[in-house]
């Protein structure tokens, strides 16, 4: 533990409300001798219950992970707190299960929920955590370790991070029942990129279609080197291979709704119990099942985090200019383009381009380039 010292945190605007009081216009009219009587320069301060900023004991940090301290400061705690990991982030609680494998209820401290951040939410599922047990099962979380191997996206214009400390990425798409997406697949794999990730793809809902139809996009992404697992949760055809995948893992599964994760997790562990809900045919689209990220340990070996349906994922802070170094099967071409700040989209003697003219570059995969440096969601 480093030496314990005092800094300046920034909090959010306006986090606590000013309280309103009743009947403000007869209240001046009674004090009118009072107002004329006070000083004609006073002006009032943003000190107080408003201040945006306030004084805490901590240690330094060399991490520069926001959600773990403010300005590199680690919030300093007391000899009662205890060390556990998030397994659910559900509105005001979150569950948190200390190191003895004891569960707690746990809520935010009024500190971490001020602090000044883009997230939308302070605790996540996955955390490191330290807490304050109070009375029974229920605690007090203050404060977050830092975060590594995230998988986020952008909801209501800030942060969400839907999971933190995992392993791997588990992109779960359905070959039929909802239709395959794979422009969707692309901005999975930018995320697993961006938040340093190992993604696993895999394809259910394969004895719904020819297996045959889908090798061209298998090749692509094996290609990359993505690993590409084909399933049926309801024949159990390449569940074996997938376990394979998740073992001793912790690994984030993410997909649509409808695709199967909750049945391929039952499959491969039954005794998750995970509820599993059915496909409109009309719109082809499911009903959540799972409201809400959760941390589930295997009896094989590792976790897994069951997460909602997915049916937009805009990325989080991903500059047009960024998107391409994202895509591992471009980034071969991008140096070899005459202008270093070439967009491959219009300019002349561009090495991406010539890549996709010459089949050295899927079409496809160019094409959801062009969408992603669009901003096109």
């Amino acid at each position: 533990m480093g030496k314990k010292k005092k800094f300046r945190i920034s909090l959010r605007k306006n986090h606590q409300s000013r309280a309103r009081h009743n009947d403000l216009t007869r209240s001046f009219d009674a004090n009118k001798t009072d107002q004329d009587d006070a000083v004609a320069g006073e002006r009032i301060s943003g000190k107080g219950e408003l201040t945006r900023k306030r004084t805490v004991i901590g240690e330094e940090s060399a991490a520069g992970d926001s959600m773990s301290h403010a300005g590199g400061v680690l919030i300093a705690l007391d000899e009662t707190a205890r060390k556990g990991r998030v397994l659910v982030a559900h509105g005001l609680t979150s569950t948190v299960e200390a190191d003895d494998g004891t569960l707690f209820q746990c809520a935010t401290s009024r500190l971490l929920k001020s602090l000044t951040t883009d997230q939308r939410h302070v605790v996540t599922t996955g955390d490191r955590v330290w807490f304050r047990p109070l009375a029974g099962s229920e605690g007090m979380i203050e404060r977050i370790e830092p975060r590594h191997g995230i998988l986020t996206r952008t909801s209501r214009k800030r942060q969400h991070v839907i999971v933190a400390n995992v392993d791997q990425f588990l992109i779960v798409m359905s070959a039929a029942q909802p239709t395959l997406k794979p422009h969707l697949i692309d901005r999975f794999l930018i995320s697993a990129e961006q938040g340093k990730l190992k993604a696993v793809i895999c394809i259910n809902k394969v004895d719904l279609v020819d297996i045959a139809d889908l090798q061209p996009l298998v090749g692509v992404f094996s290609q990359m080197g993505y690993p590409v697992v084909l399933t049926s949760a309801s024949t159990g055809f390449g569940l074996e291979r997938l376990r394979r995948y998740l073992f001793g893992k912790e690994t984030v599964v993410a997909g649509q709704s409808g695709v199967g994760k909750s049945s391929i997790l039952n499959s491969i562990e039954p005794g998750l119990a995970l509820r599993v809900g059915m496909v409109s045919a009309e719109s082809e689209k499911g009903k959540h099942t799972t409201t809400t990220a959760r941390l589930l340990r295997l009896a094989s070996g590792g976790y897994v985090v069951d997460t909602p349906g997915i049916r937009q994922f805009a990325l989080w802070d991903v500059a047009p200019a960024e998107v391409g170094a994202f895509f591992r099967d471009l980034r071969p071409f991008i140096n070899h383009c005459r202008y270093p700040n070439c967009t491959h989209r219009h300019e002349t003697d561009c090495a991406v381009k010539d890549a996709v003219a010459d089949d050295l570059l899927d079409v496809r995969r160019y094409e959801s380039y062009l969408h992603l440096y669009d901003g096109d969601e």
